[in-house]
């Protein structure tokens, strides 16, 4: 009989392998976990179960991807969505009318409008607070229930302290939800920082492949495992067999997409800091980054994503014009490399004052750096960059 030894695994592993489902043959020994595309299950008898009763409830497909993302995020429970936006949609009915909740004042578009034309209809309060720079101890009221960030912000890459932010907040009694889709739990744990909720968008880096929906909320407190557990069944929104497994599929290759990814990044940050019709690059690999101490504190890479402006608004256009191999779309995180004009696309839907409070100008565009080789990723960017400027 084996001896069972059971040590810490490393992230890369953690991605393949769930280690509670090691040491036996299941599913005919098929490597892959198989697909359970069924919507209910056979009861053996009377008050008896499989442990599966209804797929609105669980699934057994979804449930071994909840399990790797859990391991990976170090919670003890996550949920699976079938979008990002609808994770966060059911996390906001932990809220009720009169709650206040902090709000980092630069955040996915998606997530403003549903706080402004849909929670603040359903009478909840926010206040937009620059997280990363302001005294946020300062804007908690009696009524403040919670404070949700992304850190690094979307998309002007702002970095805020997780731990020192924890500190008030646990002080304070409050929640501290941390949406981690930047960077993913391969580059950062915010539970291990002292978050309680996690929000990913698996649509982004944990999927990969820009081919499917999924969003995720993980959590390490028992009592919002069971209150997430009990609307996921009353609201219905869990993630479909199917799309389970092509997340899990992502999920794989999580480690070696996020480390080319980011290895190409900087290539390419470099690169466009010494374009002269280029005003300004932000990432947070840069040593200059306001954020880079606390990155290097706090995670364990600077990510993929960059955010840059142009002297003119004519440049942006005319670079998302004639990008090729490059595509002009709007998302993240998968093996392709993307660029974004958030002013139309991804933060549309924010009120003019706060693009430009935050920095969203018609020149602004964000790119989203995938796993080509770098080197054809710069020839596109130089060949597009030359016509831009009429050589």
């Amino acid at each position: 009989m084996k001896q069972e030894i059971y040590m810490a695994r490393e992230i890369e592993t953690k991605c393949i392998h769930l280690e509670e489902e090691e040491n036996s043959i299941n599913h005919y020994g098929a490597i892959s976990y198989p697909i359970y595309q069924s919507a209910t299950y056979a009861h053996p008898g009377v008050g008896q179960s499989t442990g599966y009763d209804y797929s609105r409830l669980q699934n057994p497909t979804r449930e071994h991807l909840e399990k790797t993302v859990a391991s990976l995020e170090n919670g003890i429970d996550a949920l699976a969505f079938s979008s990002g936006m609808a994770a966060i949609t059911l996390m906001m009915e932990l809220f009720k009318p009169g709650d206040h909740l902090i709000v980092d004042a630069d955040l996915y578009g998606g997530s403003i409008r549903l706080f402004n034309h849909v929670s603040e209809k359903n009478g909840i309060e926010f206040s937009s607070v620059d997280c990363h720079k302001e005294n946020v101890a300062a804007y908690i009221r009696e009524n403040t229930k919670a404070v949700y960030i992304e850190t690094p912000t979307n998309p002007m890459m702002n970095v805020t302290d997780i731990k020192a932010l924890a500190e008030i907040t646990k002080k304070h009694n409050l929640l501290l939800i941390v949406d981690n889709t930047f960077l993913s739990p391969y580059f950062q744990n915010p539970l291990d920082l002292g978050a309680d909720i996690v929000v990913h968008s698996g649509t982004k880096y944990l999927g990969g492949h820009n081919d499917t929906l999924a969003g995720f909320l993980v959590t390490n407190r028992e009592d919002i495992s069971e209150r997430f557990r009990f609307l996921i069944k009353t609201t219905g929104a869990g993630l479909a067999p199917f799309d389970c497994f092509l997340i899990q599929r992502g999920i794989k290759t999580l480690g070696v997409r996020m480390d080319r990814a980011q290895e190409n990044a900087i290539e390419i940050a470099k690169w466009l800091k010494e374009q002269d019709i280029v005003k300004k690059v932000v990432y947070p690999g840069f040593k200059e980054h306001p954020g880079y101490e606390i990155m290097k504190k706090q995670a364990r890479g600077f990510g993929a994503m960059l955010t840059f402006e142009l002297t003119k608004k004519e440049y942006a256009i005319n670079i998302l014009e004639k990008v090729r191999m490059i595509k002009y779309a709007e998302s993240l995180g998968g093996v392709e490399t993307l660029i974004t004009y958030p002013m139309t696309q991804t933060h549309a839907d924010v009120p003019e004052h706060i693009r430009k409070q935050n920095g969203i100008t018609d020149r602004v565009l964000r790119m989203s750096v995938g796993i080509e080789n770098v080197k054809d990723l710069l020839n596109e960017l130089e060949e597009v960059f030359a016509e831009v400027r009429g050589e």
